[in-house]
């Protein structure tokens, strides 16, 4: 993991980097050691309140795609709350090809170091590009919002 200048990690970042990287199906009842009970999980298909809500948001994952993993790029800390850059890759089930999209995540931390917030930031037309109709749909709407 790459570490943002002039910023030092602290051990809650670290811990969440590490949770994250090595991240698997089986290790879904562990949730608790990085979220608290009535954390909130958004991202762009999402919007899950409470331990048992983001855990069915990451086993949903874990069914929909091959070898889902997320690598840190960098990461910073300012009092209470963090950014993470990563990338997260997967493979479509049946198929070989390793597809690669980048993010990043906005945490809040609570008092006792687990997040309490945690929002995704990323471009979900790599999701949409999965069902062919809905692609091209969304990337004529693109275009014609587009200030080109």
């Amino acid at each position: 993991m790459e570490t943002a200048r002039h910023i030092s990690l602290d051990e809650r970042v670290q811990r969440v980097a590490y949770f994250f990287e090595t991240l698997t199906a089986s290790r879904l009842d562990a949730l608790h050691e990085i979220y608290a009970v009535d954390a909130r999980f958004i991202d762009p298909f999402n919007d899950a309140a409470g331990l048992d809500a983001i855990r069915r948001v990451y086993a949903h994952m874990f069914e929909q795609l091959a070898q889902p993993r997320f690598r840190i790029r960098i990461a910073a800390i300012e009092g209470d709350a963090a950014m993470l850059l990563w990338t997260f890759s997967f493979r479509r089930h049946g198929q070989t090809l390793t597809e690669r999209f980048d993010g990043a995540s906005e945490l809040r931390f609570g008092a006792d170091g687990r997040i309490v917030l945690h929002r995704d930031h990323w471009d979900p037309q790599p999701v949409y590009d999965m069902f062919p109709v809905l692609g091209r749909v969304l990337r004529w709407l693109r275009r014609r919002l587009s200030a080109r």
